[in-house]
């Protein structure tokens, strides 16, 4: 078993596109994505404690007791009963608002390693279904490969991609999910896509992507500074997630970061790759 629980990985997600596609009686909005993990990645500590209890050092966003890895943790202690204690610490690289999935991404890396560290055997989709109380995104990373997601993004089947490097750019202004999905102009009735008819498109079209970003049109009727980033790295540039990062598709890593060699000020770049199995995978 695995003894050395420093330094692991919890990596950055792209959405290739994202469709509403619908809404449930309940409110939640019934989506189809495509996912991508790429290699920008936060990286967390996991050492045990003698004592039943959570601790949490490192970057924190917003209140510490609503902190997605805590949340985890106390989550996968009530599910399985667990006495024994963790101190996570977190070092963050993904910024924060950014559609990115940073949150989330940690919240499952969290619950990977400590289904590990703490023996308790659970699988795969049991720790799917526990992240699905965190937020949309963590069941994706626990997945862990490049996915076609539908329903709420629960459901996932892997739908393989072409090797590929992006250019991201992120302003400096997040955007806020719950605004975006309220907003009325939001477009909920896009036509659903069928997996093979997607698998053929971007075996026989990449890098052209297919589909397109339904809450990206809410986001630059708000956002001056999205627009700015789409704007920057041109055509066949689209947001991920809520954004308020954008990303475009470059032919190598190298491209990408000649593509934001002359990024303004107000914005961060990012020049990454696709990677196709989470590093975290076998873990489980």
């Amino acid at each position: 078993m695995q003894t050395d629980f420093h330094n692991l990985a919890a990596p950055a997600k792209l959405n290739l596109f994202l469709h509403v596609v619908g809404q449930r009686s309940d409110g939640y909005h019934l989506l189809e994505s495509l996912f991508v993990l790429v290699d920008l990645m936060d990286s967390l500590d996991f050492d045990p404690l003698e004592r039943d209890a959570l601790e949490r050092t490192g970057a924190v966003v917003g209140d510490p007791e609503k902190d997605l890895c805590m949340r985890a943790a106390r989550l996968l202690k009530a599910r399985t009963g667990c006495t024994k204690g963790v101190r996570i610490n977190l070092t963050k690289r993904i910024p924060a608002g950014a559609g990115l999935g940073g949150g989330s991404s940690d919240a499952a890396t969290t619950l990977i390693a400590l289904n590990r560290l703490w023996d308790l055997k659970l699988n795969r989709q049991e720790l799917i279904e526990i992240g699905a109380q965190l937020g949309a995104d963590v069941p994706f990373f626990i997945f862990g490969r490049s996915a076609f997601a539908t329903g709420i993004g629960e459901r996932l089947a892997a739908l393989p991609v072409p090797d590929s490097s992006w250019a991201i750019v992120m302003p400096d202004t997040p955007t806020s999910t719950a605004g975006i999905f309220a907003d009325p102009n939001l477009t909920r009735d896009t036509k659903s896509l069928k997996m093979h008819s997607l698998s053929e498109l971007i075996q026989s079209d990449w890098p052209r992507l297919p589909g397109h970003n339904d809450l990206q049109a809410v986001v630059e009727g708000k956002s001056p500074e999205v627009r700015r980033a789409l704007a920057f790295l041109g055509v066949g540039a689209r947001m991920t997630g809520s954004g308020s990062a954008v990303f475009k598709h470059a032919p190598d890593r190298e491209h990408a970061a000649a593509m934001l060699s002359s990024l303004y000020k107000e914005a961060s770049g990012y020049a990454v790759d696709t990677i196709h199995v989470h590093p975290l995978f076998a873990w489980v």
